[in-house]
C-alpha cells in the first residue's frame, strides 16, 4: 500500500503542463481612430506558423484579448484543437494570472507587446522578460513549464523572422 501511495505521488508530482505565451501576429496599420485592426498577410502566415509549432502540444485552453489581431492569431490553433477562444483582460489582472498558475492544461495565451512580459513575469513570480516587446517583435514563443508549483521559462522562436 505504501509503495502504491509513493508511486502515485511521484506520478502526480512529475506531471508537467505548459503555458505558451505569444504576442499577436503582424497587424495592419491603424487608420485614424481605428486601432482594432486585422492581421496582414504576413500576420496570417505567422498565425498558421503558430499552429504548426503547437499542433502536437495537446492544447486544451486558449485565451486572447478581445481584439481582431489577437483572436485572429489564436484562431488557426483553436480551430485545429476544436476549442473556443476564452477572453482575457487587456491588462492581465491577478484573477487571470491565478487561473494560469493553477491550470493543469496546456494553454495558449495571445497578448500584446506591452502585456506578454507582464503575463510571463507574474505567472513565473520573477522578472524573466525585462520589459515590453519591441514594436517589430512577433516571433517570440514564450513557454512556461509548470511542474508542481514551480515555473520555468523557455524562450523560443516561431515562424519567419522579419
Amino acid at each position: 500500500m505504501r509503495l502504491l501511495a509513493i508511486s502515485l505521488l511521484v506520478f502526480f508530482c512529475s506531471c508537467r503542463s505548459y503555458i505558451y505565451v505569444v504576442r499577436h501576429a503582424e497587424k495592419a496599420t491603424p487608420m485614424g481612430n481605428i486601432t482594432d485592426v486585422a492581421l496582414t498577410p504576413a500576420g496570417e502566415q505567422r498565425a498558421q506558423a503558430l499552429l504548426d509549432s503547437l499542433k502536437d502540444k495537446k492544447i486544451k485552453a486558449i485565451y486572447s484579448t478581445n481584439t481582431i489581431r489577437t483572436r485572429s492569431t489564436a484562431k488557426p490553433t483553436a480551430d485545429h484543437f476544436h476549442l473556443n477562444i476564452g477572453t482575457c483582460p487587456n491588462m492581465p489582472d491577478s484573477g487571470f494570472i491565478l487561473t494560469l498558475q493553477r491550470t493543469h492544461k496546456n494553454t495558449l495565451v495571445v497578448g500584446h507587446s506591452n502585456t506578454v512580459d507582464d503575463i510571463v513575469n507574474r505567472v513565473c513570480g520573477a522578472v524573466l522578460i525585462p520589459g515590453d516587446l519591441k514594436d517589430g517583435e512577433y516571433d517570440n514563443l514564450f513557454v512556461i513549464v509548470k511542474k508542481g508549483k514551480r515555473f520555468m521559462l523557455l524562450k523560443k522562436k516561431y515562424g519567419e523572422s522579419r
